[in-house]
C-alpha cells in the first residue's frame, strides 16, 4: 500500500461497534445480529450485507412518527465490515450495558436491532411547547451510534441538585431517568442560542448524563408536536 495511504487503513476489529476516525462507524456484521440505520448511511462495506428499507418492524413504530420525529431506517444483515457516515457529522458509539438513552432523532446513525426502542413524549414540557417534546428512547444490551456536528460535550449531571441546562437545538441525548423541565428567559433572548424571540432552554437534574453538540443548527433540533 502506498505509504501516505496506510494510516487510514480500518484496525482489526475489537467490538461490535468502532469508530473510524471521527467522522465513520465501523460495524461488525453477524448474522442473526441484524443492524438498523439510518437510510443513505452506508458508505462502504466489506462481506456480504444486505439491505432492506424501512423494514415491518419500522414501520410499525413509525406509525407513531406523524411529527416528522423518525428519521428513515433500513434494516442491515449478513456477515462483513459496515461503515457508516452522516455527512461528516462526528459520530459517538455507546454500549448500552441494560441501560436506556433518550436521543433527537435526526442524531440517531444505528443501533443493533434486537434493542427495545420507541417514540416516547418527554414528559414535563408540554405548557413550554404546546403538546410536547418527543423523542426516541433506546434500552437493553447492545450499540448505539450517535451523530454530532462536532465534537460533543458529555455533561454528568451528578445527581445534585443543580440543574444542567441546554439549548434545545444543540441537544442530542440524554439519560430517560433524569428529570426534565422547561425554562423560558426574556432578559437572555438575544444571548442564548440563535433563535428570535424568548429564549427557551430544557433544564436536566437528577443522576445520569446530556450529550450537547456544538450547534444550533435548526434542523437538528428534537421535533416539536403543536
Amino acid at each position: 500500500m502506498n505509504q501516505p495511504l496506510a494510516g487510514f487503513a480500518p484496525a482489526p476489529v475489537t467490538a461490535r461497534m468502532e469508530n473510524h476516525g471521527n467522522h465513520m462507524l465501523k460495524v461488525a456484521m453477524q448474522t442473526g445480529n441484524d443492524l438498523l440505520a439510518r437510510v443513505g448511511s452506508m458508505v462502504a462495506y466489506e462481506g456480504f450485507v444486505q439491505y432492506e428499507p424501512n423494514p415491518p418492524a419500522v414501520r410499525q413504530i413509525a406509525r407513531d412518527w406523524v411529527t416528522g420525529e423518525g428519521a428513515p431506517l433500513m434494516k442491515c444483515s449478513g456477515d462483513g465490515l459496515l461503515y457508516l457516515a452522516d455527512y461528516g457529522a462526528n459520530v459517538v458509539v455507546i454500549n448500552l450495558n441494560g441501560d436506556a438513552i433518550s436521543v433527537n432523532a435526526t442524531n440517531l446513525l444505528a443501533f443493533d436491532a434486537h434493542l427495545t426502542w420507541g417514540v416516547e413524549r418527554v414528559k414535563g414540557l408540554a405548557k413550554f411547547a404546546g403538546q410536547g417534546l418527543w423523542n426516541t428512547k433506546i434500552s437493553g444490551q447492545g450499540w448505539v451510534a450517535l451523530t454530532s456536528r462536532g465534537k460533543p460535550i458529555v455533561v454528568d449531571c451528578g445527581g445534585g441538585e443543580d440543574e444542567t441546562y441546554v439549548d434545545p437545538d444543540a441537544l442530542i441525548a440524554w439519560s430517560p431517568n433524569l428529570k426534565v423541565k422547561g425554562k423560558r428567559s426574556f432578559k437572555a433572548q438575544s444571548l442564548i442560542g440563535r433563535g428570535s424571540g424568548e429564549a427557551y432552554q430544557m433544564a436536566f437534574s437528577g443522576q445520569g448524563i446530556v450529550v450537547v453538540q456544538p450547534s444550533e443548527d435548526s434542523t437538528d433540533r428534537i421535533r416539536v408536536r403543536g
